[in-house]
């Protein structure tokens, strides 16, 4: 079996800082990762493409959209694929972050959900691919053990 994928699509290069944390997140787990960059509102039809090149590859697969502003690249990519969407959209100083809610607020039939933080993203990508693929399960596994020694390490320090 071919290992799961990862389709981290940003709205825009300017995201392509966060999407690369995502994706070097997503290594550790054993993901193959893919960058692509698309638009809901610019390159409406590029998305179309793009995702049912990607929904045409058997694999299983998670996408991470990253999209600032007004993300709509998160919803419009839940509503055309079957694998489950996680929005990372990058944190945002304008508006106070009320950018957040664009992510947040999503018709029925459509369910993205919302991770800030771009390690946590991966890790839910992680998390959920492992359900079908034991490697990636054992490397969430090996992520959270150590996660729990570095507290205890911590708390031995104080």
């Amino acid at each position: 079996m071919n290992k799961p994928l990862v389709v981290i699509l940003m709205g825009s290069k300017a995201d392509l800082a966060h999407c690369q944390k995502i994706a070097g997140a997503c290594q550790e787990y054993g993901l193959e990762t893919v960058l692509r960059v698309g638009s809901a509102h610019k390159t409406p039809e590029h998305v179309v493409r793009l995702l049912a090149e990607y929904e045409a590859d058997l694999r299983p697969k998670v996408y991470i959209t990253v999209a600032g502003r007004s993300n709509a690249l998160s919803g419009f990519t839940d509503g055309a694929v079957n694998a489950p969407v996680i929005a990372c959209p990058p944190a945002a100083e304008a508006f106070g972050g009320a950018d957040i809610y664009s992510s947040l607020r999503m018709p029925s039939g459509v369910a993205p959900a919302v991770v800030l933080e771009p390690v946590n993203a991966a890790l839910l990508a992680a998390k959920i691919l492992g359900l079908v693929d034991a490697g990636v399960r054992e490397a969430v596994v090996r992520s959270r053990k150590r996660a729990a020694e570095k507290i205890l390490e911590d708390d031995a320090s104080v």
